[in-house]
């Protein structure tokens, strides 16, 4: 059977993306990353995920890229904020996170010879991310076919964003379609130890709204106390 690298938080969209790779016959592999991130919960739920969606291994890498600091996800001294609308890039970027996963990744799908790596990131309802469009993806691609061995040999594995150009409502509507339960995943950017949503930072507000522009039932719980 051929072989799939899935990039996994835990989230909407990178469980998405995961159901996407099995329904297209893939024997699916999990990467997940303890990088610093201020909240755990995600990667509890990427286990649980990874398991239910029946992955041949779900690997989680000790990789603490947050004790450098610079985004509101990793460090203490800066506040995740509340949704803006602004177009600015938000301080819960993390500093070339997408290049040190998909590095990684491109390792491990090396390793085992997988046909392709699949990431949840989309250029249409994100936070304004620079690792996040159609020409990083582009260039990551054309990297990694001249990186690797594989590529070099005329094998390149391929780098598969199929959420990049869909809404969040069309990607929760795809997940939907596909039987994905939405309640098993986490994406806020604060939630607490039991996974529990703020319902006020830009991961929350994006999701809320693709849930009522898909018409489709938001099973996210959030914190009471927020």
């Amino acid at each position: 059977m051929k072989k799939a690298i899935v990039l996994l938080s835990g989230g909407l969209d990178s469980s998405t993306c995961l159901a996407i790779a099995k329904a297209a016959g893939f024997s699916c592999y999990a990467l997940s990353f303890s990088y610093g991130q201020k909240q755990s919960s995600e990667l509890v739920a990427a286990e649980k995920i990874a398991q239910r969606l029946g992955c041949q291994h779900h690997q989680i890498i000790d990789l603490p890229i947050g004790q450098l600091g610079g985004s509101a996800l990793t460090d203490p001294q800066i506040a995740v904020p509340a949704y803006t609308g602004s177009e600015a890039i938000p301080v819960t970027y993390v500093p070339a996170r997408n290049t040190i996963f998909l590095s990684i990744a491109l390792g491990w799908a090396e390793i085992i010879e997988a046909e392709a790596i699949f990431l949840g990131i989309s250029a249409v309802d994100y936070s304004g991310y620079p690792d996040c469009r159609p020409e990083y993806l582009a260039a990551f691609q054309a990297m990694a076919n001249l990186a690797t061995k594989a590529g070099v040999e005329g094998s390149p594995i391929r780098i598969e964003a199929p959420l990049i150009h869909l809404s969040k409502a069309q990607t929760i509507a795809l997940g939907h379609s596909l039987g994905l339960d939405y309640g098993m995943t986490v994406s806020c950017y604060q939630a607490n130890l039991e996974g529990l949503a703020c319902g006020v930072c830009d991961s929350c507000e994006l999701r809320k709204r693709g849930f009522e522009q898909a018409e489709v039932a938001d099973p996210t719980k959030y914190a009471t106390y927020l």
